[in-house]
């Protein structure tokens, strides 16, 4: 479980909350057969940022910097 490091509820609820801004930003542009590897894929990179992030705009964005270059590799 990529969340499974969070315990507190307000972590959580910002994860959970960015997870769904950047699948919403990101899910047009990749190919449904991918959407549960790449959903959880931001679900991981989430995780990773979450302890880091200043709030859940400033998470939703190291997010999407980090997908978006993990694609171009």
């Amino acid at each position: 479980m990529p969340f499974s490091s969070l315990s507190d509820p307000a972590d959580l609820a910002r994860a959970y909350a960015a997870l769904e801004a950047v699948w919403n930003e990101v899910r047009h542009s990749v190919p449904e057969a991918d959407h549960e590897r790449e959903r959880t894929k931001i679900a991981y990179i989430v995780a990773s940022c979450a302890p880091l992030a200043l709030d859940e705009e400033d998470l939703k964005q190291n997010v999407l910097l980090q997908y978006r270059q993990s694609a171009l590799s």
